[in-house]
């Protein structure tokens, strides 16, 4: 069986929330906390590097024998993190490494198998849910088009990618000064096709205290 590494991004500021939301309470653990237990818990994840504000004491999160084998400080931007993280992953080479957002606490087991299982087949998975709004680019306040939802996808995380795929797209990444808005876009650039796996609406992110009470509201279902 391939060795999986998760990497944890959780070193934001919240400067949306008002503060670090990741270490805000959800139903009595912190939303990093419950993002952090669906992964442990998960039979096919081996080894987990969290990836954390300069601030924080690691050592809460490391237990003897735990899958927590690192924690890291977090770099300037979210894709500086995702590299330290990375850089950390066991001397023994993952062959699937997935990143995830450690503010989607409501993240299912489900969601995690399927972008495994995706990214061992071909290399690159992303989960992800249909656009139901209708969604139009505009520019200076004025329509340009709209968009065919039809094709149109919410993505989420974790994304999975194989770790050769994975660290070839880093390093284009870094070569041509690159910086994407998720892990799959840098995959995208050096040509490697990323698959989609149905996500799910629970794993919704924490970015608002709305998107808080909205999770509280979840995990009473």
């Amino acid at each position: 069986m391939s060795k999986v590494s998760a990497i944890i991004v959780a070193a934001g500021a919240g400067k949306r929330f008002g503060s670090a939301k990741q270490f805000a309470l959800l139903r009595g653990k912190t939303v990093l906390e419950r993002s952090l237990e669906a992964f442990v818990a998960h039979p096919e994840v081996d080894e987990i590097v969290l990836v954390l504000p300069a601030e924080e004491d690691a050592a809460r999160y490391r237990k003897p024998g735990g899958k927590v084998v690192a924690a890291v400080r977090g770099g300037k931007r979210r894709q500086d993190s995702v590299v330290r993280g990375f850089e950390r992953l066991d001397s023994r080479p993952a062959d699937i490494v997935l990143v995830h957002d450690g503010v989607r606490p409501l993240v299912s087991r489900e969601v995690i198998t399927r972008v495994i299982a995706k990214a061992r087949e071909c290399g690159a998975a992303i989960a992800a849910i249909p656009v139901e709004d209708t969604v139009k680019e505009a520019a200076g306040g004025i329509v340009v088009r709209t968009l065919e939802r039809e094709n149109l996808q919410r993505v989420q995380t974790p994304q999975a990618f194989a770790r050769e795929v994975f660290d070839r797209a880093l390093r284009k990444a870094r070569e041509d000064g690159f910086y994407g808005t998720d892990e799959a876009a840098l995959v995208e650039r050096t040509g490697h096709p990323v698959a989609v796996v149905p996500g799910d609406r629970r794993n919704i992110k924490i970015t608002t205290a709305a998107d808080l009470k909205i999770a509280e509201a979840l995990l009473e279902d």
